[in-house]
């Protein structure tokens, strides 16, 4: 059961994850808070029920022959209901879609910390990270967003303590050097936009093997 949530979404990115101009990353960082928050989920539904009524409010569009018989062929296709995950451990929902119900392939990144890819491409990338008790990630700017939502224990930086559920959105203004909290293991789920940007020789040099 997640505690008190004292960090949430924005309302802009609420928005953009409510019209579905939310990158596919950040998409699923938000939708897993959403699934921990009961605050945000009823701000989502506000932004769609808004949505929606802005949308009865639009002239109907005229379709092409082409096209309304193309839609109308496609309502004759067997529906193929998509799986549903549920959460799983600290996992939920939505990461365990993106895990597809496995569990986390954890790979090594240096003093304890391992991480778990779940996509990356050139729109950026979305990753598990589990850092143990009292350990710090290196000193890091950031080149654009960093999305990241805190599944299990906590962690500290210059802005505040996260715990479990709590959201931090980092963006090319801070530069930080987080602190997992002395205890049971942080895990998070981060996604960013470009890679980050570490002040240390050692993680720069080990950044591209890493993909972070």
């Amino acid at each position: 059961m997640t505690k008190h949530i004292e960090h949430h979404v924005s309302d802009a990115l609420l928005m953009a994850y409510a019209a579905g101009s939310l990158p596919q990353g950040f998409s699923l960082v938000v939708a897993a808070h959403v699934s921990l928050c009961p605050a945000c989920r009823a701000a989502l539904e506000a932004h769609c029920a808004v949505g929606g009524s802005l949308l009865e409010q639009e002239s109907a569009a005229a379709l092409s022959d082409g096209l309304k018989a193309e839609l109308l062929a496609r309502l004759d296709e067997p529906a193929q209901e998509p799986p549903v995950y549920r959460r799983e451990g600290v996992y939920p929902g939505p990461v365990m879609a993106a895990l597809k119900g496995r569990p986390p392939r954890w790979r090594r990144v240096g003093g304890g910390v391992k991480q778990s890819i779940l996509s990356a491409d050139e729109t950026g990338s979305v990753r598990l990270l589990s850092i143990p008790g009292g350990q710090k990630v290196p000193d890091h700017g950031h080149g654009g967003l960093e999305l990241t939502l805190v599944l299990q224990g906590a962690f500290a930086d210059e802005t505040g303590r996260f715990g479990a559920g709590d959201l931090e959105i980092a963006d090319d203004t801070l530069e930080h050097v987080p602190v997992a909290e002395l205890g049971e293991t942080c895990i998070c789920l981060a996604a960013t936009d470009a890679p980050l940007q570490f002040k240390g020789l050692v993680p720069r040099v080990m950044q591209p093997f890493f993909g972070i």
